[in-house]
């Protein structure tokens, strides 16, 4: 009987070998294999001493493909995401003060020292000039106020005055236009440090259909326009154009 026991025990564990040969080469995969480890504790209750527990075995993936590589590929590590950026809404350029480019329907006043026959309010034609005594029609159209002091100086000494001292300054912006829904459309002198809620509110408010939150803004300089759907707190400018659209609900 002891005999019989044991070849019995040796034929199991032979089979036992055999199917865990059988099963290892179909379960070979080119894909990385993780092992789970066992519990030291466990181990130290079963056998008396902590279990060192193995590396984790790693197959060299050989450039093959399946169902299994592509599971593998999907938790693969993914770059970090890009921060994303909001672009502010686009403001419609302010050209006021020492920048500010005179155009048709600008008022300016212009000082000569010494000379009051040459010192007015000269409004700026629809040709871009402004006509002074002596040196008649000078081009106003883009130049900003400091640009047109020189060029009137440099005519006034070109026969006229020796060392003529000039001075420009705005004395009443170009006006502004709103259109679409707002209670009273139309023209409107221009205020500095307006925007678009305070050039709604010179033309009476929105009208009941009117879109509240954005409205459109049309601003000409230099031969060119530039249209830009903006909010209400928008800066605007001599000239510029406002429409208010409609709401659809």
């Amino acid at each position: 009987m002891p005999v019989a026991r044991a070849f019995r025990w040796s034929n199991l564990a032979s089979l036992a070998a055999s199917a865990a040969l059988a099963l290892g080469g179909c379960m070979q995969t080119a894909t990385p294999v993780a092992m789970v480890q066992p519990r030291p504790d466990l181990d130290s209750m079963a056998y008396g001493q902590p279990y060192n527990a193995p590396q984790p075995v790693v197959v060299a993936s050989n450039g093959g493909g399946g169902a299994i590589a592509a599971f593998s590929n999907s938790f693969a590590a993914s770059p970090a995401p890009m921060p994303v950026g909001y672009a502010a809404p686009m403001a419609v350029p302010v050209r006021n003060g020492a920048s500010y480019h005179l155009d048709a329907g600008d008022k300016l006043r212009v000082v000569v020292y010494g000379q009051e026959g040459l010192t007015n309010s000269y409004a700026i034609d629809a040709g871009g000039s402004i006509t002074m005594p002596l040196i008649g029609a000078v081009p106003a159209r883009g130049r900003t106020t400091a640009g047109l002091a020189g060029e009137i100086g440099a005519r006034l000494r070109n026969g006229y005055i020796r060392e003529p001292s000039v001075a420009v300054e705005i004395e009443t912006y170009r006006p502004f236009f709103i259109l679409g829904e707002v209670l009273a459309p139309g023209q409107y002198p221009y205020v500095p440090n307006m925007t678009v809620e305070s050039a709604v509110a010179i033309a009476g408010g929105f009208s009941p259909r009117a879109k509240r939150d954005m409205v459109t803004v049309t601003h000409s300089e230099n031969g060119g326009a530039m249209r830009a759907v903006v909010p209400l707190g928008t800066p605007l400018a001599p000239g510029d154009t406002v429409f208010v659209g409609e709401r659809w609900f």
